[in-house]
C-alpha cells in the first residue's frame, strides 16, 4: 500500500498542536503485536519528534484527528476530552432511508476486549450520541453523528440499533454499495465480479473544534477522502 506523505495530510499546525486528514486504513497508533506498519503515531514522530496522538480513529474511518507536539499540549486536550468539550462531528451513509432530526441515543456500550463491542444496559459504560440527516437518497441516507462520548465503535453501533448499519460496516450487518444497485442498466462483464463503489464502512471524522493553548477555538473541516466523495458522487447522480 502506498501511505501519502505526512506533510500533505496536514490541515492546521501551529506550534502546539498538528491535525491531519488521517487516510483509511491506516492506524491511529501502534496496533498490539506489533505489524511493524506506518502509523500515524510513528508518521507524526517523524515529523516531530515529541508528538502524541491525543485520541484514535479506527482504522477504516478517515478524517480529522489531533496531535500534540509537547507534553503540555498533550495534556490539554486530554483534559478537554476527560470533560467533553471537544466538538466532533462525522459523516457517515447508511442503508435505508431515515429522518434523523436530533434523534439522541444513549445505549451503554460494552467493550470485550476482543475488537468488538456490545450493547449492556447492565455492564456498559455511558455512550450518548446525537444523529441527524443531511441528505435522503432513494436507497440510503447521509447522516450527521455528533457523538458526545467516545466509545469504541459508538457511531456504528448506535447507528446499527436504529436499523441503519453504515454501509460497508460487516461487523454492524452494513451491506456495501454496488453501482449495479443504483444504477439503471449497468451490467457488468460475465466473467468480472463486481467490486463495492467503498472497499471499507463509510464513516468520515468531518468537523471538530477544539481549544489551543491560548483558549482560542481552533476549528477544523477536513475534506472527504477519494472513496468517500466518490460514493457521494454517485448517489447524488443515481440515487437521488
Amino acid at each position: 500500500m502506498k501511505y501519502p506523505s505526512f506533510k500533505d495530510l496536514i490541515l492546521f499546525e501551529n506550534d502546539d498542536f498538528i491535525v491531519v486528514n488521517k487516510p483509511p486504513f491506516v492506524a491511529s497508533l501502534d496496533e498490539r503485536g506489533g505489524s511493524g506498519e506506518v502509523n500515524i503515531l510513528r508518521l507524526a514522530k517523524q515529523y516531530s519528534a515529541d508528538a502524541q496522538v491525543c485520541h484514535r480513529l479506527d482504522k477504516e474511518t478517515s478524517g480529522a484527528i489531533i496531535i500534540a507536539k509537547h507534553p503540555e499540549a498533550y495534556r490539554s486536550v486530554a483534559i478537554q476530552f476527560e470533560k467533553r468539550r471537544v466538538k466532533k462531528t462525522y459523516h457517515a451513509v447508511v442503508d435505508g432511508q431515515f429522518v434523523f432530526n436530533d434523534l439522541f441515543i444513549d445505549l451503554p456500550i460494552l467493550n470485550d476486549g476482543n475488537k468488538s463491542v456490545t450493547i449492556d444496559r447492565k455492564e456498559g459504560k455511558r455512550a450518548e450520541t446525537y444523529f441527524n440527516s443531511i441528505v435522503q437518497y432513494r436507497h440510503y441516507t447521509l447522516v450527521e453523528c455528533k457523538p458526545i462520548t467516545g466509545r469504541m465503535h459508538q457511531i456504528r453501533i448506535h447507528l446499527a440499533t436504529q436499523r441503519a448499519a453504515i454501509v460497508g460496516d460487516h461487523m454492524y450487518k452494513g451491506k456495501p454499495v454496488y453501482l449495479s444497485a443504483i444504477k439503471k442498466g449497468y451490467r457488468i462483464a460475465k466473467d468480472d465480479e463486481e467490486q463495492p463503489i467503498m472497499k471499507r464502512f463509510a464513516l468520515h471524522a468531518k468537523h471538530l473544534v477544539f481549544k489551543g493553548l491560548d483558549e482560542q477555538d481552533i476549528v477544523i473541516d477536513a475534506p472527504y477522502p477519494k472513496d468517500f466523495a466518490t460514493l457521494i458522487k454517485l448517489l447524488d447522480k443515481f440515487d437521488s
